[in-house]
């Protein structure tokens, strides 16, 4: 895994000089361990494509970061996801871990229980502990997949503004609502990597 995260971060800018890295970070918790999770940022699948292809003939982007890290990586899974219409992408105030809490929704898409949904999400910002990053829904991958990413200063303050939370009726009442369109639910507590953009 050290050797991993060193390679990219010496030799990350081979990428990021071809597409933008929103951020990345490695699973402390909730998930499989020495996982690495980045996100990536494309205006359209036009220049996903182009990027891809200039990706393939960049000579040393493919000797220097490629080739080395495929032998260090196990597992590689991909997902194509927009940020939903009513939340933009912010930056953290300041150094901190993050959550990344994945929601498997019913069959329906956002017409379904996308206001359920925001209302969910609103009552948890409104109350402050945790600051909203950004909110994705999948267009390939697992359909129907939202992927909310919190900030948080700590994992300690994380987890007191959870336990408030469950005590404040307005966020009961909303996720009551919203949980009537839930499949599945699971989080991951993230800690940026020593080359992310978003920190």
């Amino acid at each position: 895994m050290n050797e991993f995260l060193e390679n990219v971060k010496k030799n990350i800018h081979l990428q990021t000089a071809h597409s933008e890295l929103v951020g990345s970070w490695s699973v402390e918790f909730g998930g499989r361990i020495d996982k690495v999770f980045h996100i990536w940022k494309y205006d359209n699948f036009a220049q996903q494509t182009e990027v891809r292809k200039a990706l393939a003939n960049d000579k040393e982007w493919r000797e220097q970061l490629l080739i080395p890290i495929l032998g260090l990586t196990d597992k590689q899974e991909s997902e194509i996801t927009y940020l939903v219409p009513w939340c933009k992408l912010e930056k953290p105030p300041k150094e901190g871990v993050y959550e990344l809490v994945t929601f498997q929704m019913k069959p329906g898409g956002p017409a379904l229980w996308g206001d359920a949904f925001r209302r969910a999400i609103n009552a948890h910002v409104d109350l402050g502990y945790s600051k909203l990053v950004g909110v994705f829904h999948t267009e390939y991958g697992a359909l129907n997949r939202v992927h909310v990413l919190w900030w948080n200063a700590s994992a300690d303050s994380r987890a007191a503004g959870r336990h408030q939370s469950h005590e404040d009726p307005r966020v009961v009442a909303a996720v009551r609502e919203s949980v009537n369109y839930l499949v599945s639910q699971q989080n991951m507590l993230l800690i940026p990597t020593s080359y992310p953009p978003l920190e």
